[in-house]
């Protein structure tokens, strides 16, 4: 057994690369913030004049393997506020100062040193000496990150590092970083030309025509859905009278990150989500208990404001769609309810090719409406559910929504990264705050319950997510284009690609014929890296014989088909637009 715990071994190790920037830039006042541990290592937030390159992460890798040859021993001391504080401000760590007076009276305050030079302020625990730690580390990058994530405070250089307990580790984990890199989605966007960002409209993505018909092709694949699970979808509007969001309670909670306008003398808001508009329609008709369960879908546009330091590429925009949807039934429904929507969300990932799934359970936030009675109601329904769907689940304290808990889906990537996507959220509130009354079956006026699901979540974010986990290779029912015709070399050949494009074409499928007059090599070439799933030869054995020759994206080999077994082959493939397991 290890001496050490991981996350101990990279906290030291933290410590250890704060010491190495310090000896390396002896002539300034270094400023530490804080240094946490993250998933695959640690990260430290500096604020130093120096602005770090890649060189000198390297020099301050170095100096760290120098340091843990000395040997260093590494000391807890515990001291008095008074004293922490005359500690830190004397060498300069106005950070720290700042830190130390936050902390709770009565709470110890410690902190380590390395040697006779180097203490940071911690509550540890730390490994003995520096000898003690491994060179299993590697320094990514640096980025910049607000002091205390408040914007209105200095920006610091945030290092990155990568600690593992054993070298095949940390060289699988640098393996993964490269190959994501290859399928950053921003990257592949731009290469497929499936999006494009202007400053015009910061973090508002901009779909170009392929970008386009893979967002459309998602929506399409829900309202497929849709009609298989009894879902109608509605439309409402984008722009809101303040008082809809005061009723609903978005205002007080949720203001910061939302877009207000002034119209007519009034306020209004842009919506950031659906539900507020749901629950007015459903208040403006009498259902009864024979409606229920009604579900409403929604792909109307979200307008949320994010801060400049977390935007990124698709995954954090301040426009969106959902594949929205809230369902509105009875509390004895619940459990079969969350049974029905558990079994459409794990057939939808598994049929993207998201295997590994895991399932969080989020209570009560700090911040919420409602009685702790109605909470306790609410949490117990969810997990009866949960357990009643015999899925593995872990318990997510206190990140529920502020109106209710919820069921946070997450899916891992070909990369083995996990991605929050789907969200199942029971509401006991708005029901209540907009009144909301449906006749049960002995003729009394009940409360509904609202469940609030997506299941794909932000159609950008999740595009953003599949587009590298799939490496841009998008599967053939939602390729943007499907299939490149090539003719070999003369008219006869391009007449036959544009019969054979033409007849395609009319079966719904996205093709192209690539006439120019360019080699078959760069042709060949150009279908691979557009990701193209099929590329078709025609040339005068193919136009003799009424057949095709067939290459598959990523495939050196070609297959011959006759034009009928090509048109029933794409047809089959098309039909998984459809996940098999809900095909009539």
């Amino acid at each position: 057994m290890a001496k050490y715990e991981l996350d101990t071994l990279r906290h030291s190790t933290a410590h250890l690369m704060a010491q190495a920037v310090m000896e390396l830039f002896p002539s300034e006042v270094v400023k530490l913030g804080i240094g946490p541990t993250i998933e695959q290592g640690f990260y430290y937030d500096i604020d130093m004049e120096t602005r770090l390159t890649e060189e000198h992460l390297k020099q301050i890798e170095e100096k760290m393997k120098e340091i843990i040859k000395r040997g260093l021993p590494v000391v807890r001391h515990e001291v008095s506020r008074d004293e922490a504080l005359k500690l830190f401000a004397e060498r300069g760590q106005s950070l720290k100062v700042e830190l130390i007076r936050d902390i709770p009276e009565g709470e110890t305050i410690s902190y380590y040193t390395q040697g006779d030079s180097f203490f940071d302020l911690c509550t540890g625990p730390h490994v003995e000496k520096t000898s003690e730690l491994t060179h299993y580390f590697k320094l990514l990058h640096t980025a910049g990150a607000y002091w205390r994530g408040d914007q209105t405070r200095p920006m610091l250089q945030r290092i990155y590092a990568a600690c593992f307990s054993s070298k095949e580790e940390l060289k699988e984990y640098l393996t993964m970083i490269e190959e994501a890199k290859k399928r950053d989605h921003r990257k592949l966007g731009k290469e497929l030309e499936l999006f494009i960002f202007d400053p015009v409209a910061p973090a508002s993505p901009f779909f170009m025509p392929k970008g386009a018909l893979v967002y459309n092709g998602l929506v399409d694949y829900m309202r497929r859905i849709y009609k298989i699970y009894d879902y109608q979808e509605v439309i409402t509007p984008q722009v809101l009278d303040v008082d809809l969001w005061h009723t609903s309670g978005h205002y007080e909670k949720y203001k910061e990150n939302m877009y207000f306008t002034q119209i007519d003398e009034r306020e209004f808001a842009l919506k950031p989500m659906n539900c507020p508009c749901h629950m007015l329609m459903f208040s403006h008709h009498r259902y009864s208990y024979r409606d229920l369960p009604l579900r409403f879908a929604d792909f109307g546009r979200l307008h949320r404001y994010e801060k400049s330091g977390v935007v990124a590429g698709l995954t954090r925009v301040r426009t969106f769609c959902q594949d929205d949807a809230h369902i509105f039934i009875q509390f004895d429904g619940i459990q079969e309810e969350i049974k029905t929507l558990m079994q459409m969300f794990f057939i939808s990932y598994e049929h993207f090719g998201f295997k590994k799934i895991k399932i969080g359970l989020s209570t009560r936030p700090e911040m919420r409406v409602g009685s702790d009675e109605t909470w306790d109601k609410a949490e117990a329904a969810l997990k009866a559910a949960l357990d009643a769907s015999g899925k593995d689940y872990f318990v997510n304290e206190g990140d529920g929504a502020f109106y209710g808990p919820k069921i946070d889906i997450q899916v891992a990537d070909a990369l083995g990264r996990y991605f929050q996507l789907g969200t199942i959220q029971l509401d006991f509130q708005l029901p209540d705050r907009f009144d909301l009354k449906f006749t049960n079956d002995k003729g009394e006026m009940e409360r509904p319950v609202v469940i609030h699901r997506a299941l794909l979540g932000s159609l950008e974010r999740f595009i953003g997510v599949y587009l590298e986990h799939v490496g841009g290779a998008f599967p053939f029912w939602l390729a943007p284009e499907q299939a490149v015709i090539i003719p070999v070399k003369n008219e006869l050949h391009l007449e036959a690609a544009q019969v054979l494009a033409k007849d395609l074409k009319a079966r719904g499928f996205r093709v192209r014929v690539d006439d120019r007059n360019e080699s078959m090599g760069l042709k060949t070439r150009q279908a691979q890296t557009g990701k193209i799933p099929f590329m078709f030869v025609l040339g005068d054995k193919e136009i003799e014989t009424q057949s095709v020759a067939v290459r598959k994206y990523g495939e050196q080999k070609s297959e011959v088909l006759t034009q009928a077994d090509l048109i029933a082959t794409l047809s089959a493939l098309d039909a998984d637009k459809i996940p098999a397991a809900l095909r009539g």
